[in-house]
């Protein structure tokens, strides 16, 4: 009980994070997945990036419907990675899930992830495979999940992310803990890839081996934001600014971001080494076949 003598009402299982700039086209279908889905025991938080669109009209009506939503408003427009990071800060639940609003989701997503994170202590994540839809619904491609995330290897977990394409973990079930831990993401091109590795280098992967999430492709996605400093300034504004942030140095950070990442980690002094020679040998990889910023965003433009 409160002081005042009300019940004290009992944190959930599992926050989902929905950050979201201007989708009112998708945003509805988008949350409908969410809330019918088979695991009940969640909290949805919005996070409104300073919407244009009647995008704060359905999430407040979606708050008034279901008290498991909760609804917040940006003031101006903080870029898609502040209005991430505001999530976790927010989230009461020990597991937490970002979610896209323009993306689809199985009915038992939720159950299964959190049933493999509860049978497997040793992980920091769960997700499922997934599919790409068009932007009526349509599965238009499934791919197969080939990454070794899974491995109790820390080295080969990387090696796997560093050279094997696909994989979209970045929105999978997290340990809020571990989240918080780790710190926020980062702004600068390609920073999602780096802040899977870091999360990697908590702990191992755990996949559903079924198809549950379905990614839409669509003109408003981050990938079709143009330019390498055209999709970092979706990410934070401040990254359009040739001056500061010019881009030899976001590539600078985005490979100094697998470092980090190592260093981070819950790793043996033996493990750090073996890790950061998996990015040595990566890196002479890229030298010799192509630029080190060629992996496509997983973070959507919201």
């Amino acid at each position: 009980m409160t002081a005042d003598g009300t019940a004290a009402r009992r944190h959930p299982t599992l926050t989902i994070g929905l950050p979201v700039y201007n989708g009112e086209r998708y945003l509805r279908e988008a949350m409908d997945a969410l809330l019918a889905q088979t695991y009940s025991d969640f909290e949805l938080i919005i996070s409104d990036n300073a919407s244009t669109d009647t995008t704060e009209d359905i999430c407040r009506a979606y708050a008034r419907k279901d008290a498991r939503v909760r609804y917040i408003r940006q003031p101006t427009n903080v870029g898609a990675v502040p209005n991430h990071n505001l999530l976790v800060r927010e989230a009461r639940g020990r597991y937490f899930k970002w979610a896209s609003h323009d993306d689809l989701y199985a009915p038992e997503l939720l159950e299964r992830c959190v049933q493999l994170l509860e049978r497997h202590p040793e992980a920091v994540l769960a997700h499922c495979w997934d599919a790409v839809i068009d932007d009526t619904g349509r599965v238009v491609r499934e791919d197969p999940y080939v990454l070794d995330t899974a491995s109790p290897d820390p080295a080969a977990r990387l090696r796997s992310l560093l050279r094997t394409p696909g994989g979209n973990d970045f929105y999978g079930v997290v340990r809020t803990d571990v989240l918080r831990r780790v710190g926020g993401h980062r702004t600068y091109y390609n920073a999602d890839r780096t802040f899977v590795a870091t999360l990697l280098m908590q702990g191992t992967f755990r996949q559903v081996p079924q198809v549950l999430y379905f990614r839409r492709d669509h003109r408003g996605r981050a990938t079709r934001a143009g330019s390498a400093r055209d999709r970092a300034a979706v990410l934070d504004p401040r990254r359009a600014n040739r001056l500061r942030y010019p881009m030899p140095y976001m590539y600078t950070e985005y490979v100094l971001g697998f470092f980090v990442a190592i260093a981070k980690g819950r790793l043996s002094l033996r493990d750090r080494v073996r890790c950061s020679l998996e990015v040595l040998r990566w890196l002479a990889q890229v030298a010799r076949s192509g630029p080190v910023w060629s992996v496509e965003h997983e973070l959507d433009a919201t």
